[in-house]
């Protein structure tokens, strides 16, 4: 990944983090890391924990950047989720779900756009 992906990438979750407080969320981790991989933010919104995932855009030539959460990423984020809440002993004592924010930077200016609950676990296969 080049530096210029990267610096974007974390406009993008800083952009969001703002975003999010401006909404009341509560931020507990930014880009939480375990040995199964990485979370963007983890954040309090009134009795959920939400694990967000950030994908940040400077066109759409690729497409919307919420599509880029794609099957395999989902579970990811859900395996890191999952050994989160237990780091933290709060597997089965919290509501939980999964947010995508999608940001399109562009010459008109920022668009964010939040997608509470994303996807989710049903019946063992992942929803998006």
């Amino acid at each position: 990944m080049t530096q210029e992906r990267i610096a974007l990438g974390e406009e993008g979750e800083e952009e969001t983090i703002k975003y999010l407080k401006k909404r009341g969320y509560t931020i507990l981790e930014k880009n939480y890391r375990c040995a199964l991989g990485e979370i963007d933010i983890i954040g309090r919104e009134k009795d959920y924990i939400a694990f967000i995932e950030v994908k940040t855009r400077e066109s759409l030539s690729y497409g919307l950047p919420q599509l880029a959460v794609g099957k395999r990423k989902q579970r990811q984020i859900s395996r890191v989720a999952l050994y989160y809440l237990t780091e933290q002993n709060l597997l089965g004592k919290a509501d939980c779900r999964f947010d995508v924010v999608a940001v399109t930077k562009s010459d008109k200016g920022e668009q964010i756009e939040l997608i509470k609950n994303a996807f989710q676990l049903e019946g063992g296969h992942y929803a998006f």
